[in-house]
């Protein structure tokens, strides 16, 4: 017996939403191999937040969820039903108990998959429970073998006798995520998807209407090269290598993407600076004409929205050192060069007003030519380079979202702090990427209006706030069907629903059929007349696995 929430399970999800139920199945066999020798454990309870404490040389294969007999499975629900009768004496006063759903192994002729329960409260009694059974048909393209709109109808009047029936319709869509090529799935990090809600269906498997309810669901993973922060991510990624290091006193230094070393490019890059100054002087251009040195001499920093053409001296010095060094010796180094060349005046870089790195303070300590010392010992050049890219990432965020007036600087407050240390500034960067990652897919590649991504991007920054950096988690954007019906409208579902549904409060009853092109059931092995079918594929007629949910009400005397 397991207690899970609804939702973990897409049959549940249906009826039970995030609420917690109680699964039975049939207890599984945990296979141990040690020692060349086979041994069986079995477990009859178990529970989600359970540890398992097991040897580290210990191999356990894992078989799945096993479901019971349908008798079995029958049984269990009388005796879950018998134990909230308040009539049976033995149990009078009960509280009501989770609902119970059971997995069952399709042995009846009607295909059940599963049974469940859910009592049915008046007045702070049990009153009675509802019963469901959900029966599962393998995946089939022929569209005639599929149940009807009216036979569905007539299957909920068969057990309820209605005097009003309400029809409503639902459907899900992907709009961008894993593609299928011949047969390959090629696997995505950005997955995109749009739930639709409507009334009044007029037949299975019709286009959602544009008076529907929508909402997008986007779960991005960063790091997903066809996405426009990819360089971003990148430069991100070798931020956190930075602070990882600084934490654990171990930094895994990755190839190096100049062919020049670290002190070289900073030795050049020097120079240059100093080049530059001394051919505006020999010109005799005036001080507010000065060129700014250019990002890269050979190549942009990136390709993506992002890139700035203001990025000053400590930025470019990033940018060159961030491609370039190697070790902890080739940090301190490239930064000995820098502040001696600005303590003996060979250079006069200009940074950013705003700027808050400790080598952007000694430059402005080097206007004044008073320098203090600094001790590249210990963490303190990793811990440099960390502010130097800190603030050039932040303002490359800041940029973007200020430029397209997606929000303000008071809103961004919690994210560009940098009262806090380093290793939560840097926690902090990364859900303002994984943000621009989400913004971006949405802009790019479904060119959503300005109002759509404004208020997607308020409520990013509002979530993490409050919640942890988290890349599994799926942001939802209510949006007007008309501004995606260009993806959806040609496309095929990946899930399709309908619900007949009658009664009112906990009295109402619902018969529902959910078409999907993956079992909604992960207990039994279905059969298909597809057997060459994919998710997505190219067939002109998709094929669907087809479940059915029926409800019963039972009164209690």
């Amino acid at each position: 017996m397991l207690k899970i929430n609804g939702d973990r399970v897409p049959v549940l999800n249906l009826f039970c939403g995030n609420q917690p139920v109680f699964i039975c199945e049939k207890a599984v066999p945990k296979i141990v191999d040690c020692d060349d020798q086979e041994m069986t454990e079995t477990s009859n309870c178990t529970s989600e937040d359970a540890d398992d404490d097991e040897d580290t040389n210990t191999l356990q294969t894992e078989i799945g969820p096993q479901p019971l007999t349908v008798m079995k499975a029958r049984q269990m629900l009388s005796w879950y039903t018998l134990s909230q009768n308040a009539s049976v004496s033995a149990v009078d006063n009960n509280p009501a108990l989770r609902p119970l759903w059971l997995r069952c192994d399709m042995s009846d002729p009607a295909g059940t998959t599963w049974f469940g329960a859910e009592t049915i409260c008046m007045g702070g009694k049990v009153s009675g429970v509802k019963l469901y059974s959900v029966t599962c048909k393998g995946s089939t393209s022929d569209r005639s073998s599929l149940i009807t709109l009216d036979e569905l109808k007539q299957e909920h009047k068969k057990r309820h006798h209605p005097s009003s029936m309400v029809i409503k319709g639902n459907a899900r869509f992907s709009l961008f995520g894993s593609t299928v090529v011949e047969n390959t799935t090629i696997e995505s990090q950005i997955s995109v998807t749009v739930d639709f809600k409507w009334s009044h269906v007029e037949s299975i498997l019709e286009t959602p209407p544009l008076s529907s309810t929508a909402h997008l669901n986007i779960k991005v993973a960063s790091g997903d090269m066809r996405s426009p922060m990819y360089e971003m991510y990148r430069e991100l990624e070798f931020l956190q290598t930075l602070a990882d290091g600084l934490r654990t006193g171990n930094t895994e230094w990755t190839e190096p993407l100049e062919s020049m070393s670290a002190v070289n490019l900073t030795k050049a890059f020097l120079e240059e600076l100093q080049n530059t100054v001394k051919t505006l002087q020999e010109q005799a251009v005036k001080p507010a004409e000065t060129p700014k040195l250019k990002t890269e001499t050979e190549t942009p920093i990136n390709n993506s929205l992002l890139e700035r053409g203001d990025l000053d001296f400590v930025e470019q010095l990033w940018v060159k050192m961030r491609k370039s060094v190697t070790s902890y010796q080739d940090i301190a180094d490239c930064l000995k060069l820098v502040i001696e060349a600005l303590r003996y005046g060979d250079v006069k870089p200009w940074i950013h007003r705003d700027s808050n790195s400790s080598l952007s303070k000694l430059i402005l300590q080097s206007y004044h030519k008073q320098i203090d010392h600094v001790s590249l010992t210990g963490v303190t050049p990793i811990s440099m380079l960390l502010e130097m890219g800190l603030d050039k990432l932040r303002k490359d965020y800041i940029n973007y979202l200020i430029g397209e007036e997606l929000t303000t600087l008071n809103h961004l407050c919690y994210y560009l702090s940098t009262e806090v240390d380093l290793q939560e500034q840097v926690i902090r960067l990364r859900k303002l990427h994984h943000l621009l990652e989400i913004i971006l897919t949405c802009s790019t590649f479904l060119e959503l209006p300005y109002d759509q991504l404004f208020l997607l991007t308020q409520s990013c920054l509002q979530h993490y706030k409050t919640y942890p950096y988290d890349e599994e988690h799926n942001f939802k954007l209510q949006i007007k069907p008309a501004l995606i019906s260009h993806f959806y409208q040609k496309e095929h579902p990946g899930v399709w629903g309908v619900e007949v549904s009658s009664g009112q409060g906990p009295r109402e009853v619902r018969t529902s059929l959910q078409l999907s092109d993956q079992p909604l059931v992960d207990h039994v092995i279905f059969d298909t007349d597809c057997p060459n079918e994919t998710v997505n594929g190219d067939s002109d007629e998709p094929a669907f696995f087809s479940t059915m949910v029926c409800c019963s009400l039972v009164n209690f005397a």
